[in-house]
């Protein structure tokens, strides 16, 4: 008689409403990023078009004329130009040196792949200033590589890896690293051992088997981590002015001294809100990737 009476009870009366209360869990978060993102990007956005009375002043107004200042200087166009191909070149080199990590991880024995993990992002519980003054130590003219090659014989003078692009891309390839291998893991999710061995079975060689089947089956890991240190790289800050001795020009380091320095926000907020347009754009792309990928 009760099994009965809760069988014949509406479909409606058994089934909690979802939306209501998938509204009340996300209302939390919804808060918070309009507290601690929306607004302060909306404030960027009408300072941008704010004047600069110098001394830090503001005036308050509404002129493109920090924007057509933007545009019409080949010295702000070139920081674009310089920022975007540095950071497709630090993605790239951060997919090569993360990718056979992160599939040997996959591989490992279940018992020694939460360790492997570990080990890999480790890097991060250390703050990204004390890696970068690491890194300046090591390949400072005196410093540790410098130091191996000058006994081995191979250099008689040191070798220039600080204060320039080269100790830069070093650096920020390093700091990006567990980044990507985590990107990647989390995009391995398709990858099964067996489809490699069929292909190998068929007669395909190791190196074909695993640029015919590997890389097409971890290509939305692939695009994930792309996606995540070409945004980091653009945006760094930190890394580019210690190891870059002030010599290396970004979008992010030009907005510090806007900011801090020359103390003319309204430029500054025009360069935050053109990386923020560019970060959309490397949305739009990963988006349309993932599209043609599924």
């Amino acid at each position: 008689m009760t099994v009965a009476t809760f069988s014949d009870a509406p479909a409606a009366t058994r089934q909690r409403p979802v939306a209501p209360l998938a509204a009340a869990m996300l209302l939390p978060i919804a808060i918070v990023n309009a507290i601690g993102f929306l607004a302060p990007v909306a404030n960027l956005f009408r300072m941008s078009f704010n004047e600069a009375t110098g001394g830090g002043g503001l005036r308050e107004a509404v002129t493109f004329a920090n924007y057509l200042a933007f545009v019409m200087d080949p010295f702000y166009l070139e920081l674009v130009t310089r920022s975007i191909g540095m950071s497709l070149a630090i993605t790239l080199l951060t997919l090569v040196a993360s990718y056979p990590i992160a599939l040997f991880i996959h591989r490992a024995p279940a018992q020694w792949k939460s360790l492997l993990t570990i080990v890999t992002v480790s890097p991060l519980l250390v703050s990204a200033v004390v890696r970068t003054y690491g890194w300046m130590l090591i390949l400072g003219d005196r410093g540790l590589v410098n130091g191996l090659l000058t006994s081995a014989g191979v250099i008689h003078e040191p070798l220039r890896l600080v204060n320039n692009t080269t100790g830069v891309v070093i650096g920020l390839v390093e700091i990006l690293m567990p980044y990507m291998v985590l990107s990647l893991m989390a995009g391995f999710g398709r990858l099964d051992r067996t489809y490699e061995e069929a292909a190998q079975s068929l007669g395909a060689m190791p190196w074909t088997a695993f640029r015919r089947v590997v890389v097409p089956l971890t290509l939305p890991g692939i695009a994930l981590g792309c996606l995540l240190c070409f945004v980091l790289a653009v945006s760094s800050f930190i890394t580019p002015k210690l190891l870059g001795g002030g010599r290396v020009f970004l979008l992010a380091t030009e907005i510090y001294d806007q900011a801090i320095v020359i103390l003319n926000w309204p430029l500054a907020a025009t360069m935050s809100i053109v990386i923020l347009a560019i970060f959309g754009l490397a949305l739009v792309a990963y988006t349309r990737v993932v599209r043609l990928l599924d």
